[in-house]
Formats: structure tokens, sequence, C-alpha cells
């Protein structure tokens, strides 16, 4: 079903705006009242909304807690609901967001930097750090689509990369700076824990504020429904136009995070549901996307404290609507109407094909031999850089199991990165950008915590279960569009906002194997031993050899069905093979160094450009090169910082996300 028919007149008991708003809004109520009933009563309950009660617990918790807190979703739900109504019309891109822009991530990113390196900034107010934070986060994701017209697919696709690349730099931060930073843990996965009234007079005048020049804006951003020539010839500069918009979105943006922290998703949520539903002007999309906002918001809340009880762990509220808005953003994908450019078919980003594929191969095996050298050989150590000699053997016993692992790792993501860009015909697929890596990860953390000692064999299966079934969402959500690349790119953008919520409510719930999870997360060799490398080596060629005797059909399927189908190639028996062979390669892969890397997407780009064009070839440039880029990264990793380490995955992340962001600008 289309959306006009969703909003079409003649569509029996459709759901307006009102409607959907009077239901929340009736489950809101609802829920309150159960609430103050199961405490000191309804009428107590009213009475410390107005007054500090006496000595009495229920009253004073609801006055100083409860009730701020309900204000807080209200407010922090509308703010974000009008910052996405504004940039989904600045931008005419229905998937615009603060989250899916890199906004909010940007804000919470600047909190963090501002709270190690210059706290004195945060008392000149937190809001212009989140605003500072969020703006940069936007300028930089507006750099990479400016060249495509800010195609809506290149800003969400940029918006993503830039989500994962800030998140990895929190990370950074977070494994240094842990006692520092621990409490942000909660607030950054969205808290709307109250202790008094304090935050709510902080947001309340500022968002009335926005809301203010939102409504003074309101004609003239009406004029950006039009195209652009017939905008201008109405006198209006669009330059200023768009950026007064998008600052006023991200001023409320930051208003909300440095308050609450990142809450997911109401600012992509709330203006679909109602634009699905009926409202096309304007006007009436700010105001009844900024109630349901707020009711979303707040009735998710009281769900939350309704059931906190039965939960095992703290489950923070911005997690929970990030988890509930993923879901949500799965279904509106067949549904949206994407204009502009799509990112550019493969051929556009082939390099020439080189005369001697074997020769560069070669010279690529070389390189990987001289940087394992440099890697187990040459280091810091406390008497600054060191050549260590055989004699070192306690040194190079623990330095060869890293090279092993890194270099395995690697292999795999760049096979598995060269199975789902020439399966896709999409230069823009990688086990990380289409959530496979993160749909592994989901399945390894919930085996963490819920087996009881889990082995590795048993990880590698639940992670491979976990890749299979973000590749069956995967298929389900795009068959009917014919598999087009920018939908796969915004599966994955729903499916990697999936992961992020639960690693955020995970970290936060101050289980102790959380700090296992937050080592293995960033990617860290550290732990490798000599038997769980070798494995690892082992597992990478042999399945490299499986991907061997399938480069044919690497070869005839970016032809089209119906050319592979006459060639005699069995479709989906293909296809399946395939699959599950990059559901292994990322599995095994994503158990040693986490889900963050970019080397499945960066390894066979540097491949094609290097000339590997025929899948052969591609297959062994591409394990060369993502074997070199992590054995190099776990290197860098332990030499940047000395004493102190990065782990392997987050100097890939860092390294292949410039990457990306650089090819994003280029197209």
């Amino acid at each position: 079903m289309s959306a006009d028919a969703l909003s079409s007149p003649a569509a029996p008991r459709r759901l307006t705006p009102g409607r959907a708003c009077l239901l929340l809004g009736l489950a809101l109520v609802a829920l309150a009242l159960v609430h103050l009933h199961a405490g000191p009563g309804l009428a107590d309950g009213l009475a410390a909304l107005f007054a500090a009660p006496g000595a009495a617990t229920a009253p004073l918790v609801l006055h100083f807690a409860w009730w701020p807190r309900l204000a807080m979703a209200l407010l922090a739900g509308a703010g974000l609901a009008l910052a996405g109504v504004l940039m989904q019309q600045v931008l005419r891109n229905p998937l615009a967001a603060p989250t899916t822009l890199g906004v909010a991530s940007g804000a919470n990113l600047g909190l963090m930097v501002a709270n190690l390196a210059a706290p004195g900034l945060l008392a000149l107010g937190r809001e212009w750090v989140a605003l500072a934070g969020g703006g940069l986060a936007m300028g930089l994701v507006f750099l990479l689509a400016w060249r495509r017209g800010l195609s809506p697919v290149v800003v969400v696709l940029g918006g993503l990369v830039v989500n994962l690349y800030l998140g990895a730099l929190a990370m950074v931060l977070l494994l240094f700076h842990q006692e520092e930073l621990k409490g942000l843990l909660i607030w950054g996965a969205g808290s709307l824990a109250q202790n008094g009234w304090q935050d709510v007079a902080f947001l309340a005048p500022r968002l009335a504020l926005g809301a203010l020049l939102a409504a003074w804006l309101l004609r003239p951003l009406a004029v950006l429904e039009l195209d652009d020539a017939s905008a201008k010839s109405l006198g209006v500069s669009l330059k200023w136009l768009r950026l007064g918009g998008l600052g006023l979105a991200v001023f409320l943006t930051g208003c909300v995070v440095s308050v609450v922290g990142v809450v997911g998703f109401i600012g992509l949520a709330a203006p679909n549901i109602v634009r699905l539903a009926g409202a096309r002007r304007l006007g009436a999309r700010l105001v009844w996307s900024t109630l349901l906002g707020a009711l979303l918001l707040a009735t998710t809340d009281q769900l939350l404290q309704r059931y906190a009880g039965i939960l095992p762990t703290l489950i923070p509220t911005g997690a929970t609507t990030a988890a509930l808005g993923a879901p949500l953003l799965l279904w509106l994908i067949p549904r949206l109407r994407l204009t502009g450019n799509a990112p550019p078919h493969e051929a556009h980003t082939v390099g020439s094909r080189h005369p001697s594929p074997r020769r560069r191969a070669a010279l690529l095996a070389v390189g990987l031999l001289g940087v394992a050298v440099l890697a187990v050989f040459a280091g810091q150590g406390g008497d600054g850089w060191q050549w260590a000699s055989p004699g070192h053997g306690e040194l190079l016993q623990w330095r060869w199991p890293r090279l092993l692992a890194a270099a395995g790792c690697g292999l795999m993501l760049a096979i598995a990165g060269t199975l789902i860009q020439r399966l896709t015909a999409n230069p823009m697929a990688s086990p990380e950008v289409l959530g496979i890596s993160g749909g592994s990860a989901i399945a390894l953390m919930g085996a963490i915590f819920l087996l009881p000692a889990p082995g590795n064999l048993t990880l590698v299966g639940v992670g491979t279960l976990g890749a299979l079934a973000t590749l069956a969402v995967l298929v389900l959500v795009n068959r009917k569009s014919g598999f087009q690349p920018a939908r796969l790119l915004l599966t994955g953008v729903a499916i990697t906002a999936l992961f992020e919520a639960i690693k955020a409510v995970v970290l936060a719930g101050g289980d102790p194997r959380g700090q296992q999870i937050i080592a293995w997360l960033s990617g860290s060799t550290y732990y490798v031993d000599a038997t769980s490398a070798s494995t690892v080596t082992g597992v990478a060629l042999l399945l490299a050899l499986a991907a061997a005797p399938l480069a044919r059909w690497l070869d005839i399927l970016p032809l089209g069905s119906a050319t592979a189908a006459a060639l005699g190639i069995h479709l989906r028996r293909a296809r399946l093979a395939l699959l599950l062979l990059m559901a292994l390669l990322t599995a095994a892969a994503t158990l040693v160094v986490g889900p963050l890397s970019f080397v499945g997407l960066l390894a066979p780009h540097m491949a094609r450009l290097l000339g590997f064009a025929r899948a052969r070839a591609h297959l062994a440039g591409a394990a060369l090169i993502g074997a070199l880029l992590m054995v190099l990264a776990d290197w860098l990793g332990r030499q940047l910082l000395f004493p102190q380490e990065i782990p392997a995955g987050l100097v890939a992340s860092l390294l292949g996300g410039a990457y990306f962001m650089w090819g994003l600008r280029r197209l």
C-alpha cells in the first residue's frame, strides 16, 4: 500500500492525525492514572504537581521525579518532532531527522568532549556546546551530499557514516575515560530521569522560542515545496531560508540532547506518521507532528516505568524509542518515494582493468609481508622505539597472535564485502553499511548475556544466524522494489539503528559484562592468544578457498537475472550459497574485531581502483588489501597513543569511514 493510498479521502476508517493523537493521549492518560492510583491516589497525586508535599515519600517522589519526568518527555518529544519536520521540509527528504543526519550524535560527542577538555564551556550553556557539535555533524553531512544536490539517499547515507564515525570517536573517549564518562552512558542513551524541575525550566522557554521562530518561518518554508526555480521566481533566498530552517532544527535538537541525551527516531517517526495519516500542508504537519512526538515519547516512557520492575536491567527511554523506530523505518522504506539521484551503479566506480593483476597481487603480498614484519618487530617500549630481536621471546609471543587475528579478520571482511557488492551490483554495499555486521553483533551480545559460558563455536553459530536473519530482513523489505541500491542502503540504516539501540541498553545497564562488550565492540585484538589466532586464520583461509570456485557466479550475476539464467546458473541456489558464505565470513570476523570496521567496504573499492576487475582477481586483491589494512590498523592502534592503545577495529573504522566519506564526496 502506498502513502497516497493511506491518506486518500476515500480510504475507509482512515487514521487521521487527530485520531492518532487522541488514541495516544488516551493511552497516556490511562497509564498516568494507573500510576497515580497505585501511589498516593489521584487527588494527592494531582496536588503533588502544584505544591511540594510534606514528609511523605510517595508525594515527594511524584513532585520531584514523576511529574518533572512526564513534563520532560512531552517537551523533548515535541522538540525532536518539530526539528524533524523542519529538516524534512528544508531537504525535501522524508528520511531526514536529528538521528539519521548525525545531529544528535554530534551534539552528544560535543558534550562528551567539553565534559573532558573544557568543563567551563558547559557553564556558559550546554545547549550551545550541543549546538556546535550538532551543527558540525550536519555540516559534514551536507559537505558529503552537496555535489549530488542533497539527494535524499546520499544525505541519509552520509548521515549513517557520520553517525558511525562519531560513534567510533565516542567509543575511543569512553575507552580511555571510563570513570569520567560512566555517568554519561545512561544519559547518552536517552534518559528522562529527573530529580527536580530545573531541567524542565531550562528546556521549556528554549523550545517555546523555537516554536515561535518556526511559526514565523512557516510561510517562507512552505515555498520549499516548490522546485528551486519557482521558489526563486517568488523572490525567496533559498540559501538563507535553508540555513535558517536547518539552524533552527539543530538548535532544537541541541537543546533536547543537552538535557536528556540522544533520543532516537521521534524526529523521524512523528512527521512521517502524520504525513501518511493525511497532513499535507506544512502548518498542519508542524502542529500535529509536535503534538504526536510529545505523546509518543511520553507514552513510551510511561510504559517503561510501568514495567520497569519486571525488566532485568535499566532500559533508557531513548534507546527504546530507537528500537521501536527501526521497525517503523523498515515499514516506511517500501512506501517512500525517493526522489533525486540514487548511488551510482557499480560501473561508475570500476577502475581500469590492470593488464597483469597477478603482478599487482604479488606486490600487495610483499607489502602485507612488510607490514607484518613491522607489526611483529617494531614498536615503542619504555625506552622509546625498539626493534625486537629474536631474544625478545615474550614480546614476540604477544605480537604474532594479534597479527594473525587481524589479518584473518581483514581477509574475511574484505571477501564478504566483495561478495555483497558484486551480488547486489551496489558499490556502497558492505556488511557494515547494510547492517549485516550489526545483526551479527546483536545475536552475539544476546548469546553472551543469555547463554551460560558460550564457546567460540557456539558464538560463531549464533553470529551466523544473526547475519542470516539480517539478510532475510533485507530480502523481505526489498524484494518488491527489485533490490534497488537506495532502498537496500536505507534498510541497512534501520538495522544499524536497532543495533545502536541494543548496544546503548547493554552499556547503560551496569552489568559487569558490559565492560567485556565495550572491549569487544571496539574491535581489540588484545586478548587474542595463540590458539584463537590460529583458529581465526584457519577459518579465514578455509572460507577464502570456499569463495574461489564461486568466481564464475560473481562474474555473471551482475549482468542480470535473465543473462545468468540463460548461461545455466540456478539463481536461487547461487544467491543462497553466496549469502550463506557471506554470513559465515561476517560472523567469524565480527566475533574478533567487532561490527564497526569499514574494511568490508574499503577493501573491495581499493581492489577495483588497483585494476582487479574480474571476480577471481577481485576476491584475491580485496583479501590481500583487507588483511593489510587490519594489520596496519592494529599496529597503528598500539603506537599512536602509547602506552595506551586504540583497538584495531576502531582504527580501521576511522580510516575506513574517512575513505567512505571521501568516496561519497566524489560521487
